[in-house]
């Protein structure tokens, strides 16, 4: 994390106040992610009271454009990244080849529910999970 302390997606899929866990692929130099920031944000200001949580991968390999980004953009859910662009640990496990990518993923069962959930399709597929 940007603190460097060691995050996992098993972890915070394990953690008892998340219900669902959204594995957000992105980065600073990436103008698609950040046109889908402002869904992000609403979405996890509607819903992380609710079970919903948000890991953000990022592929960027200048830390401080990293942080700049997390601070500027106000992204205040979990973040990652090994800053090693697209040879990201992370990225290669999922199979990321291109960015914005995001995997929901149900905390209880691990279980993939929805993938690439772009603009408003985030909020609605949670609002009927989360009721």
């Amino acid at each position: 994390d940007p603190q460097g302390n060691p995050i996992t997606a098993s972890k915070v899929m394990a953690d008892s106040k998340n219900r669902y866990v959204l594995i957000d692929f992105w980065a600073s130099w990436c103008g698609p992610c950040m046109g889908e920031l402002p869904y992000l944000r609403d979405a996890y200001a509607k819903y992380s009271g609710k079970g919903f949580q948000i890991l953000g991968v990022s592929l960027d390999r200048d830390r401080e454009s990293w942080l700049k980004a997390i601070e500027d953009e106000k992204m205040t859910w979990l973040h990652v990244s090994d800053l090693n662009y697209w040879s990201n640990e992370v990225a290669q496990l999922y199979n990321i080849n291109s960015i914005p990518s995001n995997f929901l993923v149900d905390c209880k069962t691990g279980t993939i529910v929805n993938i690439n959930l772009r603009g408003p399709a985030l909020d609605r597929i949670l609002a009927d999970l989360l009721k």
